[in-house]
């Protein structure tokens, strides 16, 4: 999204700043007419929508994130039973034999790196935070294998604050609808942050990353088959017709 600040503005005359601010105001609040429409539809389709990982608790939750990196949520749904039947606190995956983890994780790929990342992530919860998983993005983000993705996935699902989740579907989408132009995850998320009201940045995330997961695909979009398809300016990069859309509808996410 193109914003514009004061150091950019300093090259144009009075009149000609005003008339910028004045398009950017009016960009804006088309952007987030649009954000709403999108939202409510999307809320009607996916009544359902939740984290796609598997997890009971917090640290649960910081681990399957983890894990989930270059993986699907199917497959690492398919592993955490196990690890978390055998690693319960943060001090068991501290003191953990790695290659048991190491045995347990493999396939989510990049095993033997995720499962250092999770004994270095239990050390520090030990040794910084008594045990327990921080509630900040800014302490969560300090912590071995996690990212600002992972972190606002920590504060939107595990503890009921704001956060905005940005993704390859989030991204994504973000983009088709013309909310932002920028493709690191950092810009997209403040660019969104801007448009969306902070009480729906946690359900906004999911709601998309769950329609680019079932519809909204990088290749071959479902776009005859999208009910927010009238709200879309890039409708059409996938097939228009109803019939040939349905097909490429998953009624699952694959992560």
């Amino acid at each position: 999204m193109l914003i514009l600040t004061h150091h950019s503005l300093t090259r144009y005359t009075a009149g000609q700043q005003e008339s910028a601010y004045a398009v950017q105001m009016v960009v804006m609040a088309t952007q987030k007419r649009r954000f709403r429409a999108v939202f409510r539809a999307l809320e009607e389709q996916y009544p359902d929508v939740k984290c796609e990982l598997d997890f009971t608790t917090p640290l649960q939750l910081l681990a399957a994130t983890i894990l989930s990196a270059q993986s699907t949520d199917v497959r690492v749904n398919s592993v955490t039973p196990e690890l978390f039947a055998r690693y319960r606190t943060a001090a068991e995956f501290a003191g953990a034999d790695r290659a048991d983890i190491e045995r347990i994780i493999y396939p989510t790929g990049f095993f033997r790196a995720k499962a250092a990342s999770l004994q270095a992530m239990g050390q520090q919860l030990c040794e910084r935070f008594g045990g327990e998983v921080p509630m900040t993005l800014a302490e969560l983000v300090t912590l071995p294998g996690v990212g600002r993705k992972t972190a606002n996935v920590m504060l939107g699902e595990a503890f009921g604050l704001p956060g905005i989740t940005v993704d390859t579907h989030l991204g994504r989408l973000a983009r088709r609808f013309g909310w932002t132009t920028n493709t690191d995850p950092v810009k997209v998320e403040r660019d969104l942050m801007i448009l969306w009201p902070k009480k729906d940045w946690t359900k906004a995330s999911q709601l998309l990353i769950w329609h680019g997961r079932r519809r909204c695909h990088a290749i071959r979009p479902a776009c005859g088959a999208c009910n927010v398809a009238q709200w879309c300016p890039s409708y059409g990069e996938g097939p228009t017709d109803p019939a040939v859309a349905a097909k490429l509808v998953r009624t699952a996410g694959r992560g």
